[in-house]
């Protein structure tokens, strides 16, 4: 994929998250596609891709992402309260759907 811009929407779209997923479905995004979906806008200098592979490189993946707090998670440029508690609640109910199997 290429880093055009720092902002996704200014990407072809049949590079950006979304669309990928609206067009080919979830299964065929990575784990960074799907957390930048969630994440919506990266920052000034990183697109939403760019910060939701930083987080899974820095916690070393979705349950290192699971094993931190809100308190750790907002330490991340990029990331605060709201975005924080929207990745919690999104790893909370697939864990709850993992239960339901």
């Amino acid at each position: 994929m290429g880093n055009y811009s720092t902002k996704i929407r200014d990407w072809p779209e049949h590079e950006r998250p979304r669309e990928r997923l609206l067009n080919h479905g979830p299964d065929a995004l990575s784990e960074a596609e799907l957390l930048a979906i969630l994440l919506r806008t990266g920052t000034g200098k990183q697109t939403a891709l760019e910060l939701a592979r930083y987080l899974l490189n820095h916690f070393e993946g979705l349950r290192g992402i699971d094993g931190v707090t809100i308190a750790e998670l907002e330490e991340i440029n990029g990331i605060g309260l709201a975005k924080a508690a929207q990745i919690k609640a999104a790893i909370e109910l697939a864990k709850r759907l993992a239960q339901q199997k």
